[in-house]
């Protein structure tokens, strides 16, 4: 038991105040009216009885019932007013008084073997600080005229052993079956949010078969695990989770067995928070328990990881691609793992590599943007037509025209059309493919009046060349009117406009 439950150790804290600056090797006493300063209690419990009986038994006097006391209250306990009848008022304790019954609760805590001995004591420790509340709102009001404010007073050492007792209570209860349920939840949850080395997860399944020994022991259930997985052993735990508490473990009863099921779940936490996971490997050794490098027989590119990351690419394995990507964290590794997507395209187009490229081009990381557009992950589609008007970064918008336009996504085509007349020249003309690579008839307008008008043959080219993809009798015929163009791409473009509708017409 902690040694501030101890009678001595009480009273030196309320015998004297705190030192001052510069006082070594003894205390200031407090004065006798403010150790006997007076508080009232409510009438009608222990504590009450207990304290007045002791306060005239220590002085010699008698308090037979119904016999009126010195401080004008009656045996009963009640306070006799100015006309001599007597009052519900209650009666008075000092401080003196409160730390002598702080004092019997320490004692009762140390001592208690049932829950109901703590029990006991918390009733009584919340009656004598209900009576340090009021002597403390008291005290109080006569603060203004302390001499030294920094100076502890009675009542604030009375607080602070009301507060310490309260802590040793608590931690006198219990154990119970809650905390044994706790812990094996804990456990659960670290086993489901942790990625597990094959190691860790044997050494784990051995933890929790020797809890599962304790279990059957004390409560008489059996985990059933028929595999060395993570989903497995949390069943497991699910199971004794259940058992537990159907075993409706009583704190005083059956306080050895709830003991020693916490130990054993305590012991389990321990040996998962020992057990070997995924972060505890060297990078390499994380791809090499993947089966990163089983492809590698002999090579000669270096290092071994660009090398794995060609025949993975051969061999359709996008997977091994990402794990690359995540563990390697060099920019050389970086960049040839988003090539390698952007090769792949459609190939490479699993649900983790999509997500894992969409965070990285929310962060405007180009070479996701473009391995997005090359697998034509509609998903990129919203995210993307954001970057649309980012006219202070035309490198990024080129990269997101071209994905946008590979993608075929028809909600940039009014985002994009607007693009054909900004001032950037070398901006104007991916926005125009863009809309020829989506193919919507909706762009043909833009486009045909943005041929006629541009200034740069380049954009003109372009227009040409998106409105031949679109390939309706309309823009086929906006294009062919530029046959006879200055410009040799723009005559290009429109003679095959030409016989595009020259065909359509044989057909």
């Amino acid at each position: 038991m902690d040694d501030t439950l101890h009678h001595g150790l009480w009273h030196r804290r309320l015998s004297g105040k705190k030192l001052g600056a510069g006082q070594t090797g003894s205390t200031q006493s407090f004065t006798s009216a403010e150790r006997d300063k007076p508080i009232r209690i409510i009438k009608g419990n222990d504590l009450v009885d207990d304290m007045r009986r002791s306060r005239y038994m220590s002085n010699g006097e008698e308090t037979p019932d119904g016999e009126t006391s010195p401080d004008g209250a009656d045996s009963d306990g009640e306070v006799e007013s100015p006309d001599g009848e007597a009052s519900e008022a209650g009666i008075t304790l000092s401080v003196d008084e409160l730390e002598a019954q702080l004092d019997d609760i320490g004692e009762t805590i140390e001592a208690a073997n049932t829950e109901a001995d703590l029990d006991h004591a918390q009733s009584t420790l919340e009656t004598v600080e209900t009576g340090v509340e009021t002597l403390a709102a008291a005290d109080a009001s006569d603060s203004e005229d302390a001499d030294d404010e920094d100076d502890e007073s009675p009542v604030e050492s009375l607080q602070t052993v009301v507060e310490d007792t309260r802590e040793t209570l608590s931690e006198a209860r219990g154990p119970y079956d809650t905390d044994v349920i706790e812990q094996i939840e804990t456990v659960s949850e670290t086993i489901d949010d942790t990625r597990w080395t094959a190691n860790g997860i044997s050494s784990l399944a051995d933890a929790v078969d020797t809890f599962g020994t304790v279990l059957q022991e004390e409560v008489g259930a059996t985990l059933e695990i028929e595999d060395t997985v993570s989903e497995e052993l949390i069943a497991g735990l699910e199971s004794a989770i259940e058992a537990v508490t159907d075993a409706e473990l009583d704190p005083d009863d059956d306080a050895d067995a709830v003991k020693t099921l916490l130990d054993a779940a305590e012991a389990l936490a321990t040996a998962a928070e020992d057990a070997e996971d995924w972060s505890d490997l060297e990078t390499n050794e994380q791809l090499r328990a993947e089966g990163f490098y089983d492809v590698l027989g002999h090579y000669k590119d270096f290092p071994p990881e660009w090398a794995a990351l060609k025949r993975h690419e051969r061999e359709d394995n996008p997977e091994m691609v990402l794990l690359a990507l995540d563990a390697l964290g060099s920019e050389f590794m970086e960049r040839h793992c988003l090539e390698t997507f952007s090769r792949m395209g459609k190939r490479a187009a699993t649900d983790d590599v999509i997500e894992e490229l969409l965070a990285r081009a929310q962060k405007r990381d180009e070479s996701a943007i473009e391995a997005l557009g090359k697998m034509r992950a509609t998903e990129a589609i919203d995210p993307l037509v954001e970057f649309v008007d980012e006219d202070s970064n035309p490198q990024l918008q080129k990269v997101t025209f071209r994905s946008l336009g590979e993608i075929g996504a028809s909600e940039a085509v009014g985002p994009l059309a607007q693009k054909l007349v900004v001032d950037n020249q070398h901006v104007r003309p991916i926005a125009a493919r863009a809309l020829g690579m989506i193919g919507d008839t909706r762009a043909i307008a833009p486009l045909a009046e943005t041929l006629a008008g541009d200034d740069s043959q380049d954009v003109r080219s372009a227009t040409a060349w998106a409105l031949r993809q679109i390939g309706t009798r309309e823009a086929l015929e906006a294009a062919a009117e530029h046959i006879d163009a200055e410009a040799f791409a723009v005559r290009h473009e429109a003679r095959l406009a030409a016989d595009a509708l020259d065909l359509a017409q044989s057909a």
